[in-house]
């Protein structure tokens, strides 16, 4: 079976979109519409295994909106790329559970993101939170997507994805049904870390707002947390100096690449031996400048919600058009009466 090339991506509706989620995928994601056929999913299902989407209904659906609103202001074309939420597909479901049934506990004790994200007390933990690499192999293959942007943090559930399709594929008699879904990872330029700590990834669920510049926040708030932004007491490094020991330099510098759309060595020479305060305004400029639109145009969708859900039916009806033979497959090689 020959199978078309296909990208699907998505993102948690849990808090706030940030700029490193702007600058690792959703900047990506808009370039990558023009390569292949797109699906870019709000992974809502994904949301109730963490506490910030489990039991918050109003909470869920508000955040839900947003990160369409996000996928759309920030270059996502619903048009060529169908952007819908997960809940209204419910083949992500189906398929989740005959994928529990393929896959084995030995695979999933070793995902490391469970054993972070349930820290000590992982007894108190959801299935949902245990089983989320499943679901995630089923968001995949249910479109038998064939290329899945990822970060690094999600690696290792694309191999299980890969694992799951092979063993569905062996042990049904169906070669090449599911196909090998390969990672589309984005340069390191675009790994964003917090700006209270180089060390850090910049995260939706830090605690501090000043760690992570909100795709919500204003020219004035933007400026404010560059400017706060942690840093050493040594000027900018020159062309041949060494950034090791310097993660928040680094940060900042890779920032203001990836935003500038340069080469972060082009930059440093741009700023060599420059102070931090004249090297933050610049970035804080260069940040407003391309953040600003994207903000504008998501206070102007989410003026509109019925227009936001407008979208997302259409999406997900435009996904199921694809999931749904799929998935009768998947039901008769599985022997279901359908």
């Amino acid at each position: 079976m020959s199978h078309k090339q296909l990208v699907l991506s998505g993102m948690q509706p849990t808090n706030t979109l940030h700029l490193g989620n702007y600058l690792g995928a959703l900047k990506n994601w808009v370039k990558m519409q023009d390569q292949m056929p797109c699906l870019f999913c709000v992974v809502d299902m994904h949301a109730i295994t963490a506490d910030a989407g489990y039991g918050q209904p109003a909470e869920l659906t508000r955040s839900t909106r947003e990160v369409a609103a996000a996928y759309i202001a920030g270059g996502v074309d619903p048009k060529r790329s169908p952007i819908f939420n997960q809940g209204q597909v419910p083949e992500h479901g189906e398929l989740a559970w005959v994928f529990n049934c393929v896959a084995r506990l030995g695979w999933l004790d070793r995902m490391t993101q469970f054993k972070e994200k349930s820290g000590k007390h992982k007894e108190r933990a959801s299935v949902g939170l245990y089983t989320y690499p499943v679901l995630m192999a089923a968001d995949i293959l249910v479109y038998r997507a064939t290329h899945v942007p990822v970060g690094e943090d999600q690696k290792q559930h694309l191999e299980l994805a890969r694992d799951i399709a092979a063993k569905f594929n062996n042990d049904f008699g169906v070669p090449d049904f599911f196909p090998q879904p390969e990672p589309v990872i984005t340069g390191s330029g675009t790994r964003v870390m917090s700006l209270r700590d180089g060390s850090k990834k910049m995260s939706k669920s830090d605690e501090s707002d000043n760690s992570r510049i909100n795709l919500t926040d204003d020219a004035d708030m933007i400026a404010d947390k560059i400017r706060r932004a942690k840093t050493d007491p040594h000027p900018l490094p020159g062309p041949k100096d060494e950034l090791a020991g310097r993660p928040e330099a680094e940060n900042l510098l890779n920032i203001y690449a990836a935003l500038a759309d340069q080469d972060r060595d082009k930059v440093i020479i741009d700023f060599a031996g420059q102070n931090f305060s004249t090297f933050k305004s610049a970035l804080a400029d260069l940040t407003v400048a391309r953040l600003e639109p994207i903000t504008r145009e998501m206070r102007r969708l989410l003026a509109d919600p019925a227009e936001i859900d407008r979208v997302l039916k259409d999406g997900a009806q435009k996904a199921r058009a694809i999931a749904t033979p799929i998935m009768d497959e998947v039901k008769k090689t599985v022997g279901f009466i359908i």
